[in-house]
This record gives structure tokens, C-alpha cells and sequence, in this order.
């Protein structure tokens, strides 16, 4: 850490859970906002299999959670820009899983 200049600072729970700690709220609020939404999303479907599809959602979302107002436009774009997909197409995913 000190070659990159940055500095580290060691923080012992002890008898403490994590949640406690006001050092960690940030952690356990993604990590709760990232369960809360791929279980609520996607609790019918085969994580397993689609895991990759799932986090590659949730990623993308969650880089661009600061400037939300430019996400539709940017689907919408996305989304005229892919012309049409055949059915084999689709499901390669699915054959490499």
C-alpha cells in the first residue's frame, strides 16, 4: 500500500460484529443492496447457470447508480443499435454454462 502512496489502516472487531463498526457500514450496505437484488430479481431462475448474466447486470447498474437520469437513454441507444439476434444466438450463453 505504501508504494502506491496510499495508507492502510488495520481496524480489530474483537468481540465486535463488523455491523457494528461504523468503518463497515458501506460494505454491508452493497453487500445487502447487491443480495437484495439478485434475490429479489432472479429467485425463479437458475443462478447457477446465469450467474454471470446476473452480476454482469448488477454491474452495470451499480456503475452507473451516480448518474441515473442518462440510463433509459442509454438502454434506448443500446438497444437500436443491436439489430436483431437470431435464436441460436441468444442461447450460446446457455451451451457454455
Amino acid at each position: 500500500m505504501a508504494d502506491a502512496g496510499r495508507s492502510h489502516a488495520v481496524v480489530v472487531a474483537g468481540g465486535r460484529k463488523p455491523r457494528d463498526l461504523p468503518q463497515f457500514g458501506w460494505v454491508n450496505t452493497e453487500l445487502g443492496n447487491l443480495k437484495t437484488g439478485l434475490s429479489d430479481a432472479y429467485h425463479a431462475f437458475k443462478f447457477r447457470k446465469y450467474a454471470q448474466r446476473y452480476l454482469s447486470t448488477m454491474t452495470y447498474r451499480f456503475n452507473r447508480r451516480f448518474n441515473l437520469a442518462t440510463l433509459p437513454m442509454s438502454l434506448l441507444r443500446a438497444a437500436v443499435n443491436t439489430g436483431p439476434r437470431p435464436d441460436r444466438w441468444l442461447r450460446a450463453a446457455e451451451s457454455s454454462c
